[in-house]
């Protein structure tokens, strides 16, 4: 299967929100509240993916992977975001998210997204510790737990662990 990655477009925000919902559906439905795909939490993507290719900012690094004509899968990375609480990040450059439709697993799409986002500079994300598919590719990519953690209290059952290279 090809793929080819790109910069979005604001014409993409709707493909983009369709895919945050159906890939948190795939990856998550079985840790979260029957209630948790509300409308009101699609519409809440939407709104999201179109403020964010309204008004780009400069330090975010965005890339979609796109096959036949279809927006499979996306990352974005940009500058370091403290949680509550915490005063000194363990990285500058942070992994904000990277999702691909479950039928573009094992294309080579993650990693080039990821690739294209960050390269090989030192970086942290956040990830489901119930998702060991993610952790197992992080893993692949150099980043190693180092302790920290947090969770939402929209979804209490997953727990996100903090990995950094």
């Amino acid at each position: 299967m090809t793929f080819a990655l790109r910069a979005p477009q604001l014409a993409d925000a709707p493909a983009l929100a369709e895919l945050h919902v159906s890939a948190w559906r795939e990856t998550y439905s079985h840790l979260l509240p029957g209630d948790f795909f509300s409308a009101e939490y699609v519409e809440g993507r939407h709104r999201m993916w179109n403020r964010i290719l309204t008004d780009p900012r400069t330090d975010v690094s965005i890339r979609v992977a796109e096959s036949g004509g279809e927006i499979t899968g996306f990352a974005c990375a940009g500058n370091g975001m403290r949680s509550k609480g915490e005063e000194e990040l363990p990285r500058d450059r942070q992994l904000y998210a990277i999702y691909l439709a479950a039928s573009h697993y094992g294309t080579g799409a993650g990693q080039s997204l990821l690739d294209e986002v960050l390269g090989d500079t030192p970086a942290m994300l956040w990830v489901a510790k119930a998702n060991p598919r993610a952790v197992a590719f992080y893993r692949r990519n150099g980043f190693e737990f180092d302790g920290a953690e947090q969770s939402d209290p929209a979804a209490p059952k997953i727990v996100d662990a903090r990995m950094v290279r």
